[in-house]
């Protein structure tokens, strides 16, 4: 394990190098992943370094010689390095496994009301606040990029940018249908019931990432409906872009700029086809959610919320949540990294 880790460490100065090459700085593309490769491989290097720090602790005591208080010292720093490797070890045997390159990307969000009319829409609208909530505890800058309301007060569907280091990582097993067991407080006579929404997480792309002709697009502009001030209906604002290839339609109509929703549109159309690409790739190379939490279909049921037993039951994991409220607040930290856990298990058992 050791010299798989220490030739990864070598590729480090390699890369390093190569970052001299005029045909490399000339290449946006293969700077970015040569940037991101190197901040991949920093934690590396300085677990090699630690690991070679507690081998001379440990190898030291041989030489404290006959001093008896020199000796006890370099015995209770060895006692300390022991542990720290077999710590260390752990942390290695993770480095090595295959990581999704995309972990460190930021994410778009798309949360879509589904089976349960008002309630559901509702929901949806819990749902957007819970995942802005965590974003604001992690520290991460958030946008709303487009939302449609709903009458109930709810929302049919709203798309987020939330922009941070590793929140892909983070959240990328949150997609999926969500469920939600309550009493509606439009229900006389006290039934649950159960409605639905989806949770879609993207990785961000950037230009770079993937191309887009302009050939394949269709762009129609019409104005605007719903709240927004003196804009609505009075101006062309509204952007509907079609990528004529696949299908994908993206709408955004939240900025009074014509330009601002083409861009926030673009950016979501970007990263739609972004993930549909990733999936393709990962379905040829036969690699698709190997290691993964769950199918990783967007259409799959992954958790309930159930009110009057106040639980959160995540289904991939099989295991159940108290505190609703709190996680409805953004207290989704156990859970997501009780999943987490389960798929470095999953990717060491399989690896």
């Amino acid at each position: 394990m050791i010299e798989k880790l220490r030739a990864l460490a070598g590729e480090m100065q390699v890369l390093q190098d190569s970052m001299q090459d005029p045909a490399v700085l000339s290449n946006p593309k293969e700077i970015a992943r040569i940037g991101k490769r190197i901040a991949e491989l920093e934690p590396l290097i300085e677990m090699l370094k630690e690991y070679d720090a507690c081998q001379a602790s440990i190898a030291f005591v041989q030489q404290a010689g006959d001093d008896p208080e020199l000796k006890a010292l370099a015995e209770e720093e060895a006692k300390s390095a022991k542990v720290r490797l077999q710590e260390l070890t752990k942390e290695m045997e993770l480095f090595l496994i295959p990581r999704d390159p995309n972990d460190s990307r930021s994410v778009i969000l798309e949360v879509r009301a589904g089976t349960g009319g008002e309630e559901a829409a509702l929901f949806a609208a819990e749902l957007l606040r819970m995942y802005l909530r965590f974003a604001e505890q992690q520290g991460w800058r958030t946008e709303l990029l487009s939302k449609a309301d709903a009458e109930s007060g709810g929302i049919k569907e709203a798309v987020c940018k939330i922009d941070g280091a590793g929140a892909y990582g983070k959240l990328k097993f949150e997609s999926g249908v969500h469920r939600v067991q309550r009493i509606p407080v439009t229900e006389s006579k006290g039934r649950i019931h159960t409605s639905a929404a989806s949770v879609a997480i993207l990785p961000e792309a950037e230009e770079v990432d993937i191309e887009i002709k302009e050939g394949d697009l269709r762009i129609d502009v019409f104005r605007s409906s719903g709240p927004g001030g003196q804009s609505v209906n009075r101006t062309d604002s509204a952007v509907r872009i079609t990528h004529l290839p696949t299908g994908v339609v993206v709408s955004c109509q939240d900025e009074k700029s014509q330009l601002k929703n083409k861009h926030k549109a673009m950016g979501i159309l970007r990263s739609r086809l972004y993930a549909a690409e990733q999936e393709r790739l990962a379905k040829e190379r036969g690699e698709l959610r190997s290691g993964q939490i769950g199918s990783g279909d967007r259409s799959e049921k992954i958790r309930t919320y159930n009110y009057p037993q106040d639980r959160v039951t995540d289904h991939r994991l099989g295991e159940n949540f108290s505190n609703l409220p709190g996680v409805l607040d953004g207290d989704i930290g156990d859970i997501i990294q009780a999943l987490h856990q389960k798929e470095q298990e999953q990717r060491i058992a399989a690896s």
